[in-house]
């Protein structure tokens, strides 16, 4: 199912916006990770705004979805989409690392309103997801629980045990979302600890797997709408993103990483973000 063309146009320009929280956020905090961020802001976007089942004005809901971000280190993109969504005001994205604010490095659930667990320290998101899940199950709610990991992050043997997990417990209502940008921290992933036929992987693992394009928006909703659909076994988004996407020198390079932009690099960013 593809996007009715005005929530299409609504989305592109949403996803620029987020773009450009992103690196004023980063530039405001002299530190952060933009590379990663740019990179999962359609998938997160197109979440939120067209499929979780959210209430930013009852962030508590017991019957609502949960988002949990296990590449916990993205938070410029994850407090930019939750923002926009209305879970809390806009202008707080510009106090992002101050040591007196709540929107830390890395997401804190005990303070944010929207986030659901803190996270940070890779491959537990998975692990989390499926608690909820099976709870969910157990209790006969119709919750679904989404889980975003990195393909670095998918170097750690937490993310394999609960894949096994996930899909030996029939998880249908889990959904993970790897953002597949070839690149971690210091290198290409093939060149520190490739994942070769990463979509055989999780196949073999007992998952439904839907292959895509991570900044097609008509290709990200589509595998959400897909992935609803799916019974008795859980769904692996396998995104092709671009590090860094939508800012040229910012785009494929392990660089922008873990790297602010100093002023004259915000502005060029900004000047392509419009």
């Amino acid at each position: 199912m593809q996007l009715e063309s005005n929530r299409k146009e609504y989305l592109q320009e949403l996803t620029k916006t987020i773009r450009r929280h992103i690196v004023k956020m980063t530039h405001h905090a002299g530190s952060g990770h933009p590379g990663g961020s740019l990179s999962a802001t359609e998938l997160l976007t197109d979440l939120f705004f067209e499929h979780m089942n959210v209430d930013p004005n009852e962030p508590d809901w017991e019957e609502r979805d949960v988002f949990f971000l296990s590449k916990g280190h993205c938070t410029p993109v994850y407090y930019s989409v939750l923002a926009e969504k209305g879970f809390f005001p806009v202008e707080e994205l510009m106090t992002f690392r101050d040591v007196d604010g709540r929107l830390h490095g890395h997401p804190c659930g005990e303070h944010i309103p929207g986030v659901d667990a803190s996270s940070g320290s890779l491959g537990q998101g998975l692990s989390l997801a499926n608690g909820v899940a099976m709870a969910a199950k157990l209790d006969g709610k119709p919750r679904r629980a989404y889980v975003m990991i990195g393909d670095g992050e998918s170097q750690e043997g937490q993310v394999w045990e609960a894949a096994m997990t996930t899909a030996h417990f029939n998880l249908d209502n889990v959904c993970a979302i790897i953002d597949w940008n070839k690149i971690q921290l210091d290198d290409y992933v093939e060149n520190i600890k490739g994942m070769k036929d990463f979509k055989a992987k999780w196949e073999a693992f007992g998952w439904h797997v839907i292959e895509i394009d991570g900044h097609n928006l008509d290709d990200v909703h589509s595998a959400f709408e897909q992935a609803k659909t799916v019974k008795g076994k859980p769904t692996a988004i396998l995104a092709h993103t671009v590090k860094g996407k939508g800012i040229s020198f910012m785009e494929n390079t392990h660089k922008w990483h873990g790297l602010a932009p100093n002023d004259e690099e915000l502005e060029l960013a900004l000047k392509e973000l419009v």
